[in-house]
């Protein structure tokens, strides 16, 4: 059985075979306790005495800690520049050793054709466009209804585009033709609104030439588009017929005859528009005050009589239509054309008719009524049919240039005859003439 080796032997080979171990081990044993052996360190009572010691924890906020933290403390040895007692200030090369960095490389400038990205909005822009959007006032059904319903094609009537809207049950609506809007705009001239009371005279110097049934046919079409009833009162001191040609001979005989001249004998009891109605007489939506009918009366109507006749008609009509017979120089002329508001000068095609038509118009402009003069409306209507010979074209030009607006009747039976006027039979461009008639009254209105 071998001898167990001896422990020194042992040893004394390992440190044969690793000598630099154990000089490194060596040399670890023999630096100071402050090297890394893994044994503490001796502290004397000088080096306690010379620490620094630890900063006062403050009871304040967070932010005040920080900050006192951060602040470099005026005692403390260890700040820099400072050196600690017992130790040797550190080591700081002189700056012409450190050497320098190296340049940096150059940044190529942006493009100047470089797209500039718009800046986002911030947070108080966009809380300033939302308050101003809930600020604005969001439509609404009444102030703005053509954003919430589709606009509607006025319907046609009449005519290829009446028949095909017609036919396909309002599938394919063409809207009105050129001729349904003319018309559709003189009906909205005749409907304006007015606010107060108005009154137009209508006057000539030579009769039969269309004064009476003018004012019976404008009176008609003004009733028929109007929403408030028109007035027409016969202001002829020659025994005029205004009531005759609107109901007609027979009716009118029929009813109670009352006249102008009744109203004047009553008018102090006349306070309502239906004690007013025991005097008028009707034509469909037309009220009429007939005229005085006894020739020995007839003559006696003076300005002033026709004066409280007006003042009282205007308390309860919009419009009102005089019919003033023939001439300008009888009693009541003078009331009526200072109380107008324009003229109906009616003429006719014959020569002595235009003639007497532009004398008309000088008269009133030479005697103090020359705005009512040069905002007239001449009316020639054609109710003899004039000879070829007669240049109607030239007798329209003659009057055209003297007054506001010249329009001309044509010929038709339901005027001509001097009998019962209405609506009804009479041609359609006679109806459009006393509706451009009507309309341009009401122009000089407003």
């Amino acid at each position: 059985m071998p001898e167990p080796a001896d422990n020194n032997t042992a040893d004394a080979a390992v440190e044969a075979d690793q000598p630099e171990l154990l000089s490194r081990r060596d040399r670890r044993r023999s630096e100071d306790a402050d090297a890394r052996t893994g044994t503490m360190p001796i502290i004397s009572p000088e080096d306690i005495d010379n620490r620094t010691p630890p900063r006062p924890v403050r009871s304040g906020s967070w932010a005040e800690a920080a900050a006192a933290a951060d602040a470099p403390a005026h005692d403390d040895p260890t700040a820099p520049g400072r050196t600690a007692p017992g130790r040797s200030p550190l080591a700081v090369p002189p700056i012409e050793s450190i050497p320098p960095l190296p340049p940096r490389a150059a940044v190529p400038a942006a493009p100047d054709s470089a797209p500039s990205v718009p800046a986002l909005p911030t947070r108080s822009t966009r809380s300033a466009s939302r308050a101003a959007a809930l600020a604005s006032p969001a439509p609404d059904f009444i102030s703005s209804p053509g954003l919430f319903v589709r606009e509607q094609k006025p319907r046609p009537v009449g005519g290829l585009r009446g028949a095909l809207f017609t036919m396909t049950g309002g599938g394919l609506n063409l809207g009105p033709s050129t001729r349904q809007r003319e018309e559709d705009e003189l009906a909205r001239r005749i409907s304006r609104q007015l606010q107060g009371s108005y009154n137009t005279a209508v006057l000539s110097l030579k009769g039969g030439i269309g004064k009476t049934s003018t004012t019976v046919g404008v009176g008609l079409t003004l009733a028929e588009f109007r929403g408030d009833p028109p007035c027409a009162i016969d202001a002829n001191p020659d025994s005029g017929d205004l009531v005759e040609r609107a109901l007609g001979e027979g009716i009118y005989q029929q009813q109670s005859p009352r006249t102008i001249t009744d109203l004047l004998n009553n008018v102090e009891s006349v306070t309502s528009l239906t004690a007013l109605a025991r005097y008028m007489h009707h034509a469909g939506r037309l009220h009429l005050i007939a005229g005085e009918q006894d020739p020995e009366v007839s003559d006696s109507l003076t300005a002033e009589e026709y004066l409280r006749i007006r003042e009282l008609i205007s308390g309860y009509y919009s419009v009102a239509l005089t019919d003033c017979g023939t001439g300008v120089t009888h009693n009541a002329m003078s009331g009526i054309l200072q109380s107008a508001d324009n003229l109906i000068i009616a003429a006719g095609y014959a020569v002595s008719g235009a003639k007497r038509a532009r004398s008309t118009l000088h008269w009133l402009a030479g005697h103090g009524y020359e705005d009512l003069a040069r905002n007239a409306v001449v009316v020639i209507t054609d109710k003899d049919e004039v000879s070829s010979r007669v240049d109607k074209d030239a007798i329209e030009d003659h009057l055209a240039g003297i007054c506001r607006q010249l329009i001309a009747v044509p010929h038709d039976r339901g005027v001509a005859d001097g009998d019962l006027v209405t609506l009804d039979v009479l041609r359609p461009e006679t109806r459009r003439a006393y509706r451009e008639i009507a309309a341009a009254i009401v122009d000089g209105y407003v």
